[in-house]
């Protein structure tokens, strides 16, 4: 395969607004601040990833402004000019810094991108993926009452979601989830908990029990491994891990453990697709289902996604629902569709989608080139 020189680096400071409000346990978004990386070689290739920060540290410890921040100081310094033979070797060349999983998988990705381009083939076979399809779920936050909860799931059950997953809290929870199984005795329905709950709610939790969830994502802290045992010894309803699986040791660690029986890969939380394929591959081991998680990402972060989830083991439906459910405009051709809850992984080279310069200038508010290294912070050797 052809290697790639890097060239300069593009950060595309942009404001995307969502269609509707989006309400989790950590707070609600409306709107939030996304850098789009541009990776240029030196054969005028480009590749694309995006900060899938929020504006707040809720998720975890980065914000976008952060993520910007060790790009342009640690992280692009460490890249530019350099030859790289196969994107597996980004992630050893950025370990230097520690976690800032986000920013790392932000370029990181758009150095897969050229480099897939480059080699005319797709993410998805450099990543060894087979699957031509992948089946979506869709994502539901907290409503106000469990009967426009309810409403909400029927709208996209009619529209052929494979997977519905409901965002919860204390106080917003078992009734909720009662009301959409009463009213839906079949669909695939977990829960989503975003670290809101202690194992002082155990026999609270313990009331899924009877609703036959798929699973509950991350009920307990979001550095937690050790609880999450306990809890999962407690349920019947299999635990899902998110927030705190970062690395392939931590996947590790929480599968000897028994601290679920499924885990959510995000490419930005784990640092980038390499991560992602070896707790992929890990996980298929120890037959621990995987699915990947979404995080309102642009159509960039979702044609990653995308890419990703066509690897074996992802066989639980992710968070990669279509571009017009939550941005009126979309800044990638052709937009991200699906049909009855199926996406068609797409035949082009790189993600598989083009950036629209048009649409994206729409959003943009600067950009910025870098074509130097900045030796204001000294990069140790890789």
């Amino acid at each position: 395969m052809q290697s790639i020189h890097i060239k300069e680096v593009i950060l595309h400071h942009t404001k995307v607004s969502l269609i509707a409000p989006f309400t989790t346990s950590f707070g609600t978004m409306e709107q939030k601040d996304v850098c789009l990386v541009e990776v240029v070689d030196d054969t005028g290739v480009s590749g694309w990833g995006e900060t899938v920060t929020s504006n707040e540290p809720y998720y975890n410890e980065e914000t976008t402004a952060t993520t910007v921040y060790m790009l342009k100081e640690f992280l692009i310094p460490r890249m530019l000019k350099k030859e790289i033979s196969h994107p597996n070797e980004v992630h050893d060349m950025l370990s230097f810094v520690r976690r800032n999983n986000i920013a790392k998988a932000a370029i990181e990705t758009a150095i897969w991108d050229v480099f897939a381009k480059k080699n005319h083939t797709s993410i998805a076979k450099l990543l060894g993926g087979s699957q031509t399809e992948i089946a979506v779920g869709k994502s539901i936050g907290i409503q106000d009452t469990p009967a426009k909860l309810v409403e909400k799931v029927r709208e996209f059950v009619d529209e052929g979601f494979k997977k519905i997953k409901v965002k919860i809290k204390p106080g917003a929870d078992i009734a909720y989830l009662k009301a959409v199984r009463d009213a839906f005795p079949t669909i695939p329905l977990m829960a989503d908990a975003n670290s809101a709950y202690t194992l002082k709610d155990i026999d609270h939790l313990k009331e899924l029990d009877s609703l036959n969830l798929m699973m509950i994502e991350q009920p307990l802290s979001h550095d937690d491994i050790v609880d999450h045992r306990i809890l999962q010894k407690e349920l019947t309803t299999p635990v899902c891990l998110d927030e705190s699986v970062h690395s392939l040791d931590d996947a590790r660690k929480a599968i000897e453990l028994g601290s679920c029986k499924i885990i959510n890969i995000k490419i930005g939380r784990v640092g980038g697709l390499y991560e992602a394929k070896r707790i992929h591959d890990l996980c298929m081991e120890h037959d621990i289902p995987v699915w990947c998680g979404g995080m309102l990402e642009t159509g960039i972060g979702r044609a990653h996604n995308i890419q990703l989830t066509t690897l074996k083991n992802f066989t639980i439906p992710g968070d990669t629902a279509p571009s017009a459910h939550y941005w009126k405009e979309d800044i990638v051709t052709p937009e991200i569709v699906m049909n009855h809850g199926i996406i068609q992984v797409p035949s082009g080279d790189g993600i598989g989608y083009e950036v629209d310069r048009d649409k994206l200038s729409k959003v943009l508010i600067s950009s910025e080139r870098i074509t130097e290294v900045d030796t204001t912070h000294p990069i140790p050797s890789a």
